[in-house]
């Protein structure tokens, strides 16, 4: 988690947002469009047979255009990938990335 927590904080430029995005991102201020966003991602995430036309029309909705919807699949999609593969192998986090 602590190369995802940097990149956060690399891409934000907003120490204070990216810690409230870290304590609980539904709470966090963030615009309607990343909300929407942050929603996708975690139902694609932990009930991917639940997600339906009606979520993707709510990105659409949002703002996000399908190029920008095929980015957000397959950033989600290749995340969850890349986690369960170093989780199913018990990789741990190299030493020399820092806090």
């Amino acid at each position: 988690m602590v190369h995802h927590r940097r990149g956060l904080r690399r891409l934000l430029r907003d120490d204070d947002l990216a810690a409230a995005i870290e304590r609980d991102w539904t709470t966090a201020d963030l615009s309607p469009k990343r909300v929407a966003m942050l929603r996708f991602a975690v139902k694609l995430t932990a009930t991917p047979s639940a997600v339906n036309d009606a979520d993707v029309e709510a990105l659409r909705s949002a703002g996000f255009s399908d190029r920008d919807i095929l980015d957000i699949v397959e950033v989600v999609g290749y995340y969850a990938y890349a986690n369960r593969v170093a989780d199913g192998l018990g990789l741990e986090l190299e030493t020399w990335i820092p806090d």
